[in-house]
């Protein structure tokens, strides 16, 4: 068995190498690992880091075109049997692997989905922006929950793994952050089994250089409200 672990990077040369020594460093045991690093048009120099990092692929966008476009351009290199999304910043633990993707490797779901365990000490909590964004992440779980018919306890951490048969049966129009709603929420119309998994999150402000903002909640909103009543090829 092997898995297929898909990086998408923009403009992260701050932290590039060091979450490929992270992800080359940890064991899954007797499973192979391929690690594919999706350069999506980054302008500071994270492509020549990457171009001479041993042991890993890399594609490249000419032009940036959005984290969910990055994914679905790694999942068409992917080869392994599972597929995995890291993000390139250092906010989750590659440590987690083994728990991510033991319930497929067991046979008893297709899809994890990744719930952050919160740090006990957190700085963003005295700014009224994490606020705004905690109850928006609510939200769109609350949302998603009622209108699919599930119980997951947030749809907004980065990991997931995804059994690669089911992926190859989903088309993804968007290529921005909601990329990931909206393959859940087609996962979920389709009745495939996804469970939730406890993962740790180490999160990094704006200032340091995190991406998504207010109007991509909004996004995602429209996102999940759209496929569930769309017709889900």
């Amino acid at each position: 068995m092997k898995l297929s672990i898909v990086i998408p990077a923009y403009n992260e040369r701050e932290t590039i190498e060091e979450i490929i020594r992270r992800v080359q460093a940890v064991s899954v045991g007797a499973i192979e690992k391929e690690i594919i690093i999706v350069d999506d048009g980054s302008t500071d120099g994270t492509n020549e880091i990457v171009r001479n990092i041993p042991d890993i692929r890399v594609v490249t966008h000419k032009k940036n075109i959005g984290k969910g476009g990055a994914v679905k351009t790694g999942f068409r290199h992917a080869t392994g049997d599972i597929l995995l999304i890291q993000d390139a910043d250092l906010e989750y633990d590659p440590k987690d692997y083994g728990d991510i993707i033991d319930p497929i490797v067991k046979g008893y779901a297709d899809i994890t989905n990744g719930v952050r365990i919160q740090p006990p000490r957190d700085a963003r909590r005295k700014k009224s922006y994490y606020w705004i964004s905690w109850l928006g992440s609510k939200f769109i779980t609350v949302v998603t929950n009622i209108l699919y018919w599930h119980n997951a306890g947030e749809y907004e951490g980065c990991y997931k793994a995804f059994r690669k048969s089911v992926i190859d049966t989903i088309s993804i129009e968007t290529n921005d952050f909601d990329f990931d709603n909206e393959l859940i929420c087609k996962l979920l119309r389709k009745k495939i089994r996804i469970v939730d998994v406890s993962i740790h999150y180490y999160p990094r402000d704006y200032g340091d250089g995190k991406k998504i903002r207010f109007y991509h909640g909004v996004k995602i909103l429209r996102t999940i409200i759209k496929w569930r009543f769309k017709r889900v090829v």
